[in-house]
């Protein structure tokens, strides 16, 4: 098998040795048990959805409701999501299409007349 020192004192020394490994082994053991325990992290919630179109109501800062494309940098923080149905009818009805993203292109909308 293995050849052991022949002398008490080195005997002594391994035994210390490996008694010191076997409780590191043990300790790393209870660690994974514990961790394989525990529930796994729920994920990072995900961000909201951008929405396709939105549309911004007159008001403040705001002469005219402006329809926007989801992505719009221009459409500020009062941006409401709605349908493209509902973005074509506002278009329809009046509202004025934001001059940055030009939502009534892809809306299939005829350009505003000036």
């Amino acid at each position: 098998m293995y050849d052991l020192p022949p002398d008490l004192d080195r005997l002594r020394t391994l035994e210390t040795w490996l008694t010191l490994t076997l409780d590191r082994v043990r300790q790393q053991i209870k660690e994974v048990e514990q961790r394989q325990q525990r529930p796994a992290p729920e994920p990072p919630p995900t961000p909201p959805r951008t929405p396709d179109w939105g549309i911004v109501q007159a008001g403040i800062g705001t002469p005219t409701t402006e329809i926007h494309r989801g992505d719009c940098w221009a459409a500020g923080k009062t941006l409401q999501p709605i349908t493209a149905e509902r973005a074509r009818a506002e278009l329809g009805d009046g509202a004025k299409p934001c001059d940055a993203c030009r939502p009534d292109r892809p809306l299939g909308m005829p350009p505003p007349q000036p």
